[in-house]
């Protein structure tokens, strides 16, 4: 359960970072919660879904 959390949190900061608007307390809380490794593991995942989701989203667009 605990790792579950620490994943949520994680996807999370990724997401604010994603839009670009995070306050500074929440990020120092983030820095404090998560580790680099998980981080980067979580970012690289959504950057291919965002990215993935985009070229389904076109392919859809195109053939309608």
């Amino acid at each position: 359960m605990k790792a579950l959390i620490k994943f949520l949190k994680t996807v999370r900061a990724v997401l604010w970072s994603f839009l670009g608007i995070r306050k500074g307390s929440g990020f120092e809380e983030d820095i404090a919660a998560i580790t680099p490794m998980h981080l980067i593991g979580v970012g690289i995942g959504l950057c291919l879904l965002l990215v993935f989701s985009l070229i389904l989203l076109v392919q859809w667009m195109v053939k309608v």
